[in-house]
């Protein structure tokens, strides 16, 4: 047995030491693997290219012509409808020739129609940066890609792209090929071919009178034909060229003397100087373009033969055309031919893009509307201040800000915030500060919301801060933070939309031959409904009411918006001028300014109000516009004027001591205010005729924390109550009475700091023992009532707050008192109070002459008026201003 054991365990040695070693078993499973992915991705490629198209000589020669429609369907413009002019290889400079293969292909003549050493670097480029990131197209490629392919960076299109420029190359010449690629690329401004682009640009139809700097232009221009445009941006032209030029003597097809004489022309000299024509909608369709080429991989309106859908109102349109427009019919008359202007309406309900006003007159040069950006002045107060801060505080309406002064911002060498108005006005309601677009109480709310949510709630909107989180004067929209007419209106949008916001788009779908994309945006919430609604009826009133909608308000349409204008330190006028606003139905952004960096506007800027009147009123022509609609989040309360925090009014409050505010569910104020509580009566309260005085003394017992007074009266055998006194103490001797009369004593106590706080009254009665002798009474007599003068009549001029401080004295009856003032900021006003203040526009050398006339309220004095006290004040003239500016560009007057 131990013998087969033992051979057993030889035989088991024996064939273990006959396997194989572990690396041999992974290199053939390495092996394995490799032919199978490699017979698999041979299948593959055999696949796509026995699903290639194939080549049909008729589609080389003209692009495919895109068809563009409106969001009813109809067709607005055939991007192919335009003329080309055809040429052979004979045409064509060896300068044309040279500046286009360098550019793009510099191995044309060589390769079989793919570029292998090109592709080997795109394959890095690729692993780097992700598929697609690097292309290695060559101009064969290009055409194939042109006239047969979609632009969508697949591995499929690209392997059938290698495919068809192999077999092109095998049936054309090389020439050939670069005749059909020059005829059929598009050169912006409605060109297509390089003949017709150098036509239209240069004037030349005779290719081979192309200087180099034209070449150059040419050859560039086919990778970005709208922003390389020389008639709208000849900078960018220029910067592109140069680029050509570089390649141009790396490739030694010119030296370095000859680009560098090339780079002293000035672009706008070369060109013709009557533009092409213009395609039909041409602001709008500049979007169209822009949104395709994003979202479909580079996809070219222009030459790929796609029928767009757009979210295009031609009566929209047309109308916002008109107003930006020189035209007879126009309602608007603009001041001067340099003013520029750019808009956007958007759809409420689903942010597509209704309209876009490129510029005055727009003729497919820089559009306003989406590109580049100016600072959003007072405009931002509701992205920045006001809506994060009830978003993530939940703060009321109703909430408390001290506008008490110039706000100091730390670390700015004493520079500071002011309002426009340059008043301070004390604690105010957060609804007040946005009505009348205050800049103190916004960066102080600001600052109790802190950036960091700021910044949140603005990306939210679409809105990016280029420092990362927001700065305090961002706030006011006087900082680095630009936007332009669409970015903005896209911001506003979901205020009308109780939050829910849709990225703003102008294409919905695409239909390629043998698909379609849907584009349209998807819904996103952005902020909580109750922030949108409380948001949108702050902007209803700040239109309707605020110092900056004058000319923009549109009665009996429920609208909310926002003006803002910018300004430069020490510059006099409007930088920009801002108007972003909304209904339940459509959302405007307008913007109004000059070109040059430091032209101000003064009256101008009052355009971008009228542009918004007018165009919102004719948009809501003849359609049903609900309001806005309150959520269940949000609870509207009656709040006691000046309570802080807020306070429910009592019983006793009066009327106009009450106003009606907004609150986020669950936070209103539960407390009611004591102001004007019915304070406590009198104790004690005693009466006792003094025979020998021939008088009444009445005595009471009083006891409180607040400044009291008393108020005494009387009636004689149960007739009228008059009053006869207020005053301090807690007692009052009533002299002169009747005798054998029934005297009643009244005492009411009153607040100081508010009569309208009373107590109920006590009251006290006391017979008047009759004298043995009376002297008879003089029937004709009557009861002697007069009413005294007030006193220590002064007026003093705060120029700081920018007020006339008035005040007197008075000791008598109770009186109520007539102010009426002389002066500029003259009127008429009756009080009760002591003291008055004047505000106004106040003027060095105003003269102001104030009569102050004490009235009786009560009992025989009701009626009757003192003699009339005056004072005279002048208006200072203003002492040197050593206040700073803006640290920013911020707000102008009108903000």
């Amino acid at each position: 047995m131990a013998n087969n054991g033992q051979s057993r365990t030889a035989r088991r040695q024996q064939k273990k030491s006959k396997k194989k070693p572990i690396w041999k078993k992974i290199l053939l499973s390495a092996l394995l693997l490799f032919i199978v992915v490699g017979i698999g991705v041979a299948g593959l490629f055999i696949y796509y290219v026995a699903t290639a198209p194939e080549i049909d000589t008729s589609q080389l020669a003209d692009p495919f012509s895109s068809k563009v429609y409106d969001k009813d369907g109809e067709l607005i413009a055939d991007l192919g409808q335009y003329k080309r002019t055809k040429i052979t290889i004979d045409d064509l400079p060896q300068v044309l020739i040279d500046a286009v293969t360098a550019t793009e292909d510099v191995r044309f003549f060589e390769h079989p129609g793919i570029d292998l050493r090109r592709i080997g670097g795109a394959i890095i480029g690729n692993i780097r940066n992700g598929f697609g990131s690097e292309g290695a197209s060559t101009i064969t490629q290009q055409l194939v890609e042109k006239s047969f392919l979609s632009h969508e960076k697949k591995l499929k299109l690209k392997v059938q792209e290698q495919w068809l420029a192999l077999k092109l190359e095998r049936e054309f010449e090389k020439d050939e090929i670069l005749e059909m690629y020059l005829n059929k690329i598009f050169y912006g401004a409605n060109a297509y071919g390089v003949a017709k682009a150098a036509e239209t640009y240069f004037g030349k139809t005779d290719l081979h009178e192309l200087t180099l700097p034209e070449a150059a232009i040419l050859a560039g221009l086919p990778q970005r034909p709208t922003a390389y445009n020389p008639f709208n941006n000849p900078d960018a032209t220029k910067a592109r060229m140069k680029t050509v030029l570089q390649l141009m003597v790396r490739h030694e097809k010119i030296s370095q003397e000859e680009m560098d004489e090339a780079l002293e022309v000035d672009i706008t000299s070369l060109l013709v100087e009557n533009r092409p024509e213009t395609t039909p909608y041409d602001a709008f369709i500049t979007q169209v373009e822009k949104e395709v080429k994003e979202k479909l991989d580079g996809a070219n309106i222009y030459t790929d033969g796609l029928e767009i859908h757009t979210t295009l109102d031609k009566n929209a349109q047309d109308y916002v055309e008109l107003l930006l427009s020189d035209s007879e019919n126009n309602p608007i008359t603009f001041p001067n031919e340099d003013l520029h202007a750019g808009l956007v309406v958007l759809d409420t309900e689903t942010g597509a893009i209704r309209a876009i006003g490129g510029d005055r007159n727009y003729q497919n040069g820089f559009n306003y509307a989406i590109q580049g950006g100016s600072q959003p002045g007072s405009a931002f107060k509701p992205i920045v201040a006001y809506g994060p801060a009830i978003e993530y505080n939940k703060i009321s309406t109703y909430h408390q800000i001290n506008d008490d002064k110039p706000f100091e911002i730390t670390g700015s060498e004493g520079k500071a915030v002011r309002n426009w108005n340059r008043k301070y006005q004390g604690w105010m309601t957060a609804r007040h500060a946005l009505v009348e677009s205050l800049n103190v109480p916004t960066v102080k709310l600001f600052l109790e919301v802190g950036a960091e949510n700021a910044r949140k709630f603005g990306n939210n909107l679409g809105i990016e801060f280029p420092l990362g989180n927001p700065q305090l004067t961002d706030a006011i929209g006087g900082h680095q933070t630009e936007v332009n007419p669409l970015q903005l209106a896209s911001a506003y949008q979901p205020f009308g939309k109780e939050g829910i916001r849709y990225e703003p788009y102008a294409v919905t779908k695409v239909v390629f031959p043998d698909e379609t994309v849907e584009l349209a945006s998807e819904p996103e919430l952005a902020m909580s409904d109750y922030t949108a609604y409380m948001v949108s009826d702050m902007l209803k009133q700040a239109l309707a009411q605020g110092s900056s909608g004058g000319p923009a308000r549109i009665p009996g349409l429920p609208v909310a918006a926002k003006t803002g204008t910018t300004n430069l330190e020490d510059v006099e006028g409007a930088l920009d001028s801002w108007i972003a606003g909304y209904t339940t139905k459509y959302t405007t952004a307008i913007w109004v300014g000059y070109d040059e960096s430091k032209r101000t506007m003064d009256q101008e800027k009052w355009m971008a109000h009228t542009i918004f009147k007018q165009l919102m009123t004719k948009l809501h022509e003849n359609i049903d516009t609900p309001d806005f609609v309150k959520p269940d989040s949000v609870v509207e309360v009656e709040v006691e004027k000046g309570t802080n925090p807020a306070a429910l009014p009592s019983e006793y409050t009066p009327k106009d001591e009450i106003i009606r505010e907004l609150f986020v569910k669950g936070t209103e104020p539960k407390k009611v205010s004591e102001k004007y509580d019915q304070i406590d009566p009198v104790k004690n309260l005693k009466a006792k005729y003094n025979e020998e005085k021939g008088s009444i003394l009445a005595t009471w017992d009083y006891e409180s924390e607040n400044e009291v007074g008393f108020e005494i009266s009387a009636s004689i055998n149960g007739g009228e109550m008059k009053v006869l006194s207020t005053i301090e103490d807690t007692e009052m001797e009533i002299s002169e009475i009747s005798p054998g009369a029934e005297y009643t004593i009244q005492v009411v106590v009153f607040n100081k700091e508010n009569e309208e706080s009373r107590s109920e009254p006590k009251t006290v009665t006391v017979n008047v023992e009759e004298e043995e002798e009376d002297e008879p009474e003089d029937e004709n007599e009557e009861e002697n009532s007069s009413i005294n003068a007030v006193s220590g009549l002064t007026a003093i001029y705060n120029a700081e707050q920018s007020v006339i401080d008035v005040s007197w004295a008075y000791n008598g009856p109770p009186a109520q008192f007539e102010v009426i003032v002389e002066g500029p900021q003259g009127g008429t006003d009756v009080i009760r109070s002591q003291s008055i203040e004047i505000s106004g526009n106040f003027n060095p050398g105003d003269v102001y002459t104030i009569h102050v006339t004490a009235t009786g309220q009560r009992g025989a004095n009701n009626g009757v008026r003192s003699e009339t006290v005056t004072t005279t004040i002048e208006i200072p003239q203003e002492e040197s201003d050593e206040t700073n500016a803006d640290p920013d560009p911020g707000e102008d007057e009108e903000s």
